[in-house]
């Protein structure tokens, strides 16, 4: 069974490939050519992460009941390059908001599908299996559809914000993430 620590050592390695990258349109694209699906690093991680999901040790916090938990899986520190992790499990049929937030430094989501048809909102639309890389200074509501999935996400620095009020005129149909 794979273990939180698991995880941390595997991604050490991917971490220090990236600590000298900014997130956005560019490294999303560089790693879902280079580390997309059906590659030895997103398998291994996406197995890691559902393992931990199954038993317990991985978005085991509800943040809005079972279909909306979260946790942090490590925090930021030298050995991974000052970027923590953290996972997230989100399941809705229909689209489906979660807590809207903010990217000081950006974010690498590991998108996840654990259904088939489940997709993440990303920067670029909706997103199956692969990579999304939010921008700095980027916020928007995680957002899901078709079943479920789990994010598994590297943040810079650890950063992310909850205190950020979202646009009170955004059209509920817009998705952009860098307004």
């Amino acid at each position: 069974m794979t273990t939180a620590q698991d995880l941390i050592d595997r991604s050490i390695p991917f971490l220090d490939e990236l600590k000298n990258r900014t997130a956005g349109g560019e490294l999303e694209t560089w790693l879902n050519t280079k580390y997309g699906p059906g590659t030895e690093l997103y398998d291994d991680l996406a197995r890691m992460i559902t393992d931990g999901v199954r038993a317990g040790w991985a978005a085991n916090i509800e943040v809005d009941g079972p279909r909306y938990r979260r946790s942090r899986i490590a925090e930021p520190r030298d050995v991974l390059n000052y970027f923590s992790i953290t996972a997230v499990y989100m399941d809705s049929v229909e689209p489906y908001r979660g807590q809207y937030h903010q990217h000081p430094y950006g974010e690498l989501n590991l998108v996840v599908p654990l259904d088939p048809e489940a997709r993440l909102m990303g920067p670029n639309g909706w997103s199956g299996p692969g990579w999304t890389a939010p921008g700095p200074g980027s916020h928007h509501y995680p957002e899901v559809k078709g079943g479920a999935l789990i994010a598994l996400f590297y943040l810079p620095a650890g950063r992310i914000s909850y205190d950020i009020t979202p646009p009170n005129d955004q059209d509920p149909d817009d998705h952009r993430d860098d307004d």
